[in-house]
């Protein structure tokens, strides 16, 4: 698990069996590759990879500040392309695995006050659909699953007071398409999929 905050990284691991936290801000691309290093050296190649960084900013493309895009690009859509290109040989040394990449509806569409995060997602679909055009023929499985929802995390609770249940999607939910995904057979690979709350406006 890679995140920047260590003291949530120790949580989980405290909750999840064979999980070990590495604290690591994905942004910066010497500390990402340190990082992906170091889980080889104690875990091994990966079978499977989830890129579910996010970086979000929510203005007027004139209030927004340049360099904030700039940051999300390099969470959103960089620190995939370090991702990919640490597991991708050593799953195609293995002859199989699967990169599995979290977006959500910013990656097709620009809304007003999302020009410092949609661009980033919609580059972030593009690059991993170049990745699985490439990869897919050299056994490695890569996938893009849009979250069209609020997910139900305690600050999009406390956001939300009062919000009934069935508006959020929970984790467990998100984390079982992510494993179906990675677990497909060869003749049914699925790229791009979504999930959403029966009661989403789509």
């Amino acid at each position: 698990m890679l995140a920047r905050n260590a003291a949530r990284l120790s949580e989980l691991e405290k909750e999840l069996p064979d999980a070990f936290a590495v604290p690591c801000d994905v942004a910066d691309a010497g500390a990402l590759n340190k990082a992906l290093h170091a889980i080889e050296t104690r875990a091994g190649a990966p079978r499977v990879v989830v890129h579910n960084a996010v970086g979000g900013a929510f203005a007027s493309f004139l209030d927004l500040q340049p360099e904030v895009l700039l940051q999300n690009f390099h969470v959103n859509t960089m620190a995939l392309l370090h991702l990919a290109r640490w597991a991708a040989p050593l799953m195609k040394e293995a002859g199989e695995g699967a990169i599995i990449v979290t977006g959500n509806t910013s990656a097709l569409r620009g809304r007003a006050m999302f020009a410092g995060f949609a661009p980033t997602k919609a580059a972030q679909r593009i690059l991993a659909e170049s990745l699985a055009r490439d990869l897919g023929p050299k056994g490695v499985h890569v996938a893009y699953l849009v979250i069209d929802a609020v997910i139900d995390v305690p600050w999009q609770r406390e956001r939300l007071k009062d919000t009934p249940d069935d508006f959020f999607i929970h984790p467990p939910a998100i984390a079982a398409e992510v494993f179906h995904l990675a677990h497909q057979p060869r003749d049914a690979w699925s790229f791009y999929a979504e999930v959403r709350p029966f009661g989403e406006n789509w």
